[in-house]
């Protein structure tokens, strides 16, 4: 069985937690800063608590999952990948391009594998539109068009620490457009706004935003971001190609339609980003422990943590500059 030490008890560390468990896995360590939410996750799962160099020492410990703060997961994946553990490591691998490069060197000097957390790669419908994609289902890719939408902002002090909208949030989207355009973004073109909460512009970010991507062939996506939706969590996906279009839909709380008189009502898309991705989480989970058995390669590396962060900072160059800027 495989054994894990897990870095991180807070929201996703829990869902993390329960997903090793659920998948086959041991979890054999829970370390946080925290120390009471690390004694109740480890009570929960039979785990210890431990330090982070005692966990890392442990020759029985394979693989680790690092669901802690964004400022610890550099450091934590080249401690990792010099002990000699595959890595799952949320997004981002830093908010800094300079010590993400240095973090990507040391992982190839260990030769570890490393997952990074994009779950919407691992999404039921979002991998059924890719599957498409390759199948030739509209042939040659044209045009992308990601919505991502929050049901609310978070608060200030949240978004000081953050990165900003697009480290944050769009790291997200950017990682999907990279997954389904089929060709490397050459060209980023970001405009913003603060709409929804003036506190969040007085944090130095924004909370509404348009960025365009362009490859070298043409290929063109474009990425709605808000940090509100009245209606709840709002996530679709359009692909149109030179045969025809794919679509990807928002998930909804039931199928029920009630059709009367009165107008035609339907559930509005689920709330959270925990009940909208729970499949993906559960499927991300699984396929890390194929890549720690050796199954499979990481469907998404380093590299593409670090491709993803040099976008979203394009995009803030671009919003600085107000212009388009090289990828």
């Amino acid at each position: 069985m495989t054994r894990l030490c897990q870095f991180g008890a807070g929201r996703i560390g829990q869902i993390h937690a329960a997903n090793v468990a659920g998948a086959g896995a041991s979890l054999a360590y829970v370390v946080d800063v925290n120390a009471a939410a690390a004694a109740a996750l480890a009570a929960r799962h039979g785990a210890r608590v431990a330090d982070a160099d005692s966990a890392l020492a442990d020759p029985s410990v394979d693989a680790v999952v690092i669901a802690s703060s964004t400022d610890t997961h550099a450091d934590l994946i080249e401690r990792a990948a010099r002990a000699g553990k595959a890595i799952f490591c949320e997004k981002p691998v830093d908010l800094s391009m300079e010590r993400v490069e240095r973090c990507v060197a040391a992982v190839r000097a260990a030769g570890v594998p490393v997952l990074m957390g994009f779950n919407r790669r691992f999404d039921p419908s979002f991998a059924a539109l890719r599957r498409s994609i390759q199948a030739g289902a509209v042939g040659k890719v044209e045009l992308v068009q990601i919505t991502s939408r929050d049901p609310s902002p978070p608060p200030p002090e949240y978004v000081r620490v953050s990165g900003g909208l697009f480290r944050d949030m769009m790291i997200h989207d950017l990682d999907m457009a990279r997954f389904l355009l089929g060709e490397e973004p050459a060209e980023v073109f970001a405009t913003a706004s603060c709409l929804v909460d003036p506190r969040i512009a007085a944090a130095g970010d924004v909370d509404t935003a348009l960025v365009t991507l362009r490859t070298e062939s043409g290929r063109l996506c474009q990425i709605s971001n808000s940090r509100r939706a009245a209606y709840g969590y709002d996530q679709r996906i359009e692909v149109h190609g030179e045969l025809g279009m794919l679509q990807a839909g928002n998930r909804v709380g039931t199928t029920v339609v009630a059709s009367t008189a009165q107008g035609v009502v339907a559930d509005k898309p689920l709330h959270f980003f925990l009940e909208r991705y729970a499949e993906a989480y559960r499927a991300e989970l699984a396929h890390f422990l194929d890549v720690v058995a050796g199954r499979a390669a990481p469907l998404v590396g380093i590299e593409d943590g670090r491709r993803a962060l040099q976008l979203a900072e394009a995009a803030n160059e671009s919003l600085r500059l107000g212009r388009a800027v090289k990828a």
